[in-house]
């Protein structure tokens, strides 16, 4: 590739969150506020949250001399604006979520290695380059005789080191060599949780260009169209879903994650492990966790796009924004056939009604007066009422169940029987509140009767002297249980 050719990559890339963040004019404090907040701290955060983290990190920097005049909530919109934030709202959330976006990761940590800078190559990133070759060159080998010998070769070497091991001989790591071989794999498993985010990223884009091309389809069903009726996954057949869908399958292994599990905690035990930082240390211990949150949540926003995307097809909303869309490119179609006999100012004998408000100037305002509009708060003086005590009784006993007349009633029936039902009470005794006096009986027996299989048909003459009836659930009272009704 030629300088030119080079140079209008760089040109392109010059434009990209990643770099812009990089070369902003106040970059130092911003990656500052970043990597304190949201790379060190919780990934995602509600918006109060983030604000308020942001605001106090803010006035840190302001003490220590740094220019920054904008509120905490300017310089969130802003950084969303550049492409460093990621607005989200999750199902269910009363309030929006913000994480760092995959370019705005990618930012910080090269800057994180600049911050540590390695000054050599490391004996543990040979060892894991020369690791993947000798695999890579078995695993693409199609000559039986040379992967036969190449695992004979394994075997023996594992039968000498068996022996070796039985005979009291255990060779281990020196200490210097395994802390560096455990950062290594720290950096490594750091890289490879942004890789979700980048992944995420990709669902994204691959969201918004498959609607795009359902609403932009001439057809009356497109090939996505046709591939989504007929019950095919677009995005778990894409890219993006087919390398996730092959990177969920080995973090979900039972195996696979019992073993990583295993050793995380061996390694955290050994005594090397005491040399690593808290921070570091902490990484490990949750490195299972890490992985699987962020699978997860990745995995959560391919069968939220998938579903969504469906249901976008299946609604009128889809309909409506292509008939939107067909309506737009057909006043463009009439735009560009014209433009060579109408000049761009001609007044073109067309009017157009718009929506307005009217505006008047602030001295014709006139200020709020309360007093002007006080509400009489004067109280007549009314005629005492010649309500009676026996007068609110019986309007009570009008608006309440009666219970305690109820159990009476029943008390004394069981009183000459072993056993009566409702039908039995209300022909003995006056449904004095009518409805009510047979829903408080039923009430009664569900609480302090038997409750048997059926029905039973009963009737009462109401306050007009009607005789009324209606079938009732098959409820008896028995003397068993007579305590239960005493008041």
């Amino acid at each position: 590739m030629n300088a030119a050719r080079i140079a209008a990559s760089l040109r392109l890339l010059r434009e990209q969150p990643q770099w812009q963040l990089l070369a902003a004019l106040k970059a130092a404090p911003i990656l500052a506020v970043l990597r304190a907040v949201l790379l060190e701290g919780d990934s995602v955060m509600a918006g109060s949250v983030l604000t308020e983290r942001i605001a106090r990190e803010l006035d840190a920097l302001r003490e220590s001399g740094e220019d920054l005049p904008q509120t905490a909530q300017a310089y969130v919109a802003d950084w969303l604006r550049q492409g460093w934030l990621v607005r989200r709202l999750p199902d269910g959330a009363s309030e929006e979520t913000y994480e760092l976006s995959a370019d705005a990761v990618a930012a910080l940590r090269y800057i994180g290695s600049l911050l540590a800078p390695k000054t050599s190559a490391t004996e543990s990133r040979l060892a894991t380059v020369i690791d993947q070759i000798t695999k890579l060159a078995e695993e693409t080998d199609a000559q039986p005789e040379r992967r036969i010998a190449a695992l004979q070769a394994e075997r023996d070497r594992i039968d000498r080191e068996i022996a070796s091991l039985r005979g009291g001989v255990v060779h281990t790591l020196p200490p210097d060599r395994a802390l560096e071989r455990a950062r290594e794999v720290i950096r490594l498993a750091d890289e490879l949780a942004g890789d979700f985010r980048r992944v995420r990223d990709d669902f994204d884009r691959l969201n918004r260009s498959l609607r795009q091309s359902l609403v932009e389809n001439d057809g009356s069903r497109g090939e996505v169209l046709e591939q989504l009726f007929a019950g095919i996954d677009v995005i778990g057949q894409s890219d993006a879903g087919r390398t996730f869908a092959a990177f969920w399958r080995l973090l979900t292994d039972p195996l696979q994650s019992s073993a990583l599990f295993d050793a995380l905690e061996a390694v955290i035990e050994r005594p090397f492990a005491r040399q690593l930082t808290p921070r570091e240390r902490r990484f490990l211990l949750g490195l299972t966790a890490t992985l699987m949150n962020e699978g997860g949540g990745v995995h959560d926003v391919l069968q939220h796009f998938a579903r969504s995307l469906k249901a976008f097809v299946q609604s009128r909303e889809f309909r409506e924004q292509r008939r939107l869309h067909a309506l737009l490119k057909e006043a463009t179609q009439a735009a560009l056939q014209v433009k060579e006999a109408v000049r761009a100012n001609q007044i073109l004998p067309f009017t157009m009604t718009l929506t307005s408000s009217s505006i008047r100037s602030a001295s014709q305002w006139q200020l709020y007066d309360p007093a002007e509009r006080v509400a009489d708060a004067s109280m007549d003086a009314e005629v005492p009422s010649e309500l009676s005590l026996e007068a609110v009784a019986e309007l009570v006993r009008q608006s309440e169940i009666d219970f305690r007349t109820l159990r009476a009633h029943i008390r004394d029936a069981l009183q000459r029987s072993s056993q009566v039902s409702v039908g039995d009470l209300l022909a003995e005794f006056p449904a004095e509140q009518g409805l009510g006096s047979v829903v408080g009986y039923v009430a009664l027996g569900a609480r302090h009767g038997e409750v048997t299989v059926g029905s039973e048909d009963v009737s009462w003459v109401g306050a007009d002297d009607q005789r009324r009836r209606a079938r009732v659930p098959a409820v008896y009272f028995i003397r068993e249980r007579y305590v239960e009704l005493v008041d």
